[in-house]
């Protein structure tokens, strides 16, 4: 189970107290003198400032919380149903003001949607504590402004828990302990059996005596009515013996005899909301909201509130007593506070700095170890560019021996051509005055005519190149394929020596020849 905040007592002593008050004096005035209207005037006040009360229904999805209250308060809230399946739960607030009489009630009603509804259910509990610390939170900021306006502030404090319990005739739920433990240090608990028309008289007397033992014997503290006002003590001691009370809620009317009451209408029969003899509807009315009201207000200021105030106020240092139980004001504990502060605050500033200086040598350490690696990455790649350019060097050099050396053989060359072109030249002259010559044209004749013999009358090229040396005119082609045909047939060697003499000298052929053929 959650364990409750225990705060230490920082009021002074019974003792101090019992001697303050032996030490005023009581007086009687000799007559009148009118602050006996003190309380007429403190009733007029409360009701032209107005009320407020707050009430939390604690309880799962579909056990009759809104119709409780719609009943209570005899208003039609018009509050929707709620689902089932809602994955977390979470608190819904709505605040209406209501009169009665001259009276005004500004009234909230914080209900839990989807309490009790997960299938884990251990958390259950968690949103309605944190909605109720919130409320105190938002209180107690309110009260440590420099400028205050409580008169005018819409106290949001949870005054009362209903808490509805499943009439199941057997004994309290987990969940159900574990909320009200952890909640009974916080807000007033009010159980209340819902349904109570669910199971027999028998039954439900022995639930409620079942539901009060496990409650003590787990340490819940539920509210207990007051008895310290002689007005309303036996009553209230009377009450207390009912508790839990079992309640069934209906805005329904039937009708009853000769008149309408409010009632559930069964098969079997009618249950009356507002008699006694069927539930404590009534008695929960009476305690809640006509006895009661205004000490459950009190006791969540003076009591539940001034418990959350004082433990967050010693959780940010402030105490009543310093560390040999003197007692202290407001001024020396700000002091103290202080010093404590400034002293942290100056050894946090010191630790910064000597943090800031280790770790501008880390720094500096990291930068000059990245300068080295850069410094030798730049030695590495001067010395490779240094060779590479030597090698560079190197091949212009020898590029420019062989650029030497070519141009030389380039000029040896063109001295050899010029002397060739020269001498080619002068054999050209010499050819053309050969083929003026007649005896060369006749020596090429013959050998003409030879290699026509040889090859059977059909010149060759290619065993006669000599041919390609002399370029006949077409006239001459023609005279010398007649002379060719004339040699096939003559077969006299001195025909032939006559012919070939004739034909040199004068270029035709002879008349002789010619009839020959």
């Amino acid at each position: 189970m959650p364990t409750k905040t225990t705060c230490p007592s920082s009021q002074v002593s019974d003792d101090e107290q019992k001697q303050k008050r032996e030490n005023i004096r009581s007086l009687t005035m000799s007559g009148h003198v009118g602050f006996e209207s003190l309380p007429d005037q403190l009733v007029n006040r409360s009701i032209q400032q107005g009320f407020c009360f707050n009430i939390l229904c604690v309880g799962e999805t579909g056990i009759g919380k809104s119709t409780l209250i719609d009943t209570l308060f005899n208003t039609n809230f018009e509050d929707h149903e709620s689902s089932h399946f809602y994955p977390h739960v979470r608190l819904k607030a709505q605040t209406y003001e209501l009169h009665e009489s001259n009276v005004r009630l500004k009234l909230t009603i914080v209900n839990t949607v989807g309490f009790g509804d997960q299938i884990n259910k251990e958390e259950s509990y968690q949103p309605v504590v944190d909605y109720i610390d919130a409320q105190f939170e938002a209180y107690l900021q309110e009260e440590l402004k420099i400028k205050r306006s409580l008169f005018n502030y819409h106290d949001s404090r949870i005054h009362v828990c209903l808490y509805f319990i499943s009439p199941t005739g057997h004994s309290l739920k987990t969940l159900d302990l574990l909320t009200m433990k952890t909640l009974d240090s916080k807000v007033n608990i009010i159980p209340v059996i819902a349904k109570a028309d669910a199971i027999s008289k028998a039954e439900l007397q022995k639930f409620k005596i079942k539901l009060m033992s496990e409650l003590v014997s787990n340490g819940v503290q539920i509210y207990q009515f007051p008895t310290d006002d002689e007005t309303i003590a036996k009553i209230n001691a009377s009450m207390n013996g009912h508790l839990p009370f079992a309640v069934v809620g209906s805005m329904d009317e039937v009708k009853v005899g000769n008149k309408m009451v409010k009632a559930r209408q069964y098969p079997w029969g009618v249950v009356q909301v507002e008699n006694e003899n069927h539930c404590d509807f009534v008695k929960l009315r009476e305690m809640l909201i006509c006895t009661n009201m205004e000490d459950l207000r009190e006791q969540t200021h003076t009591r539940h509130y001034e418990l959350y105030r004082r433990c967050k106020l010693e959780e940010m240092g402030f105490t009543d007593v310093g560390p040999e139980n003197k007692p202290l004001s407001l001024q020396e504990t700000y002091e103290a506070k202080r010093h404590e502060f400034y002293g942290e605050r100056q050894r946090k500033e010191e630790e910064m700095k000597q943090m800031f200086v280790q770790r501008v040598k880390e720094k500096e350490a990291i930068l000059k170890e990245a300068e080295r690696e850069l410094q030798a990455k730049f030695e590495h790649l001067k010395r490779v560019h240094q060779e590479e350019r030597m090698k560079l060097e190197e091949k212009r050099r020898l590029l420019e021996e062989e650029i030497i050396t070519f141009s030389k053989k380039k000029a040896t060359s063109e001295i050899y051509q010029n002397q060739s072109y020269m001498a080619s030249g002068s054999n050209l002259k010499k050819d053309k005055d050969r083929k003026k010559d007649p005896g060369y044209r006749f020596e090429l004749l013959c050998f003409d005519v030879r290699a026509c013999e040889i090859n059977g009358g059909r010149k060759d090229a290619e065993e006669a190149p000599i041919l390609c040396k002399t370029k006949v005119p077409d006239h001459r082609r023609s005279s010398q394929a007649k002379v060719i045909k004339m040699l096939e047939v003559c077969s006299d060697f001195l025909a032939v020596f006559i012919f070939c003499i004739t034909y040199s000298i004068s270029g035709k052929l002879p008349q002789m020849a010619l009839k020959c053929f």
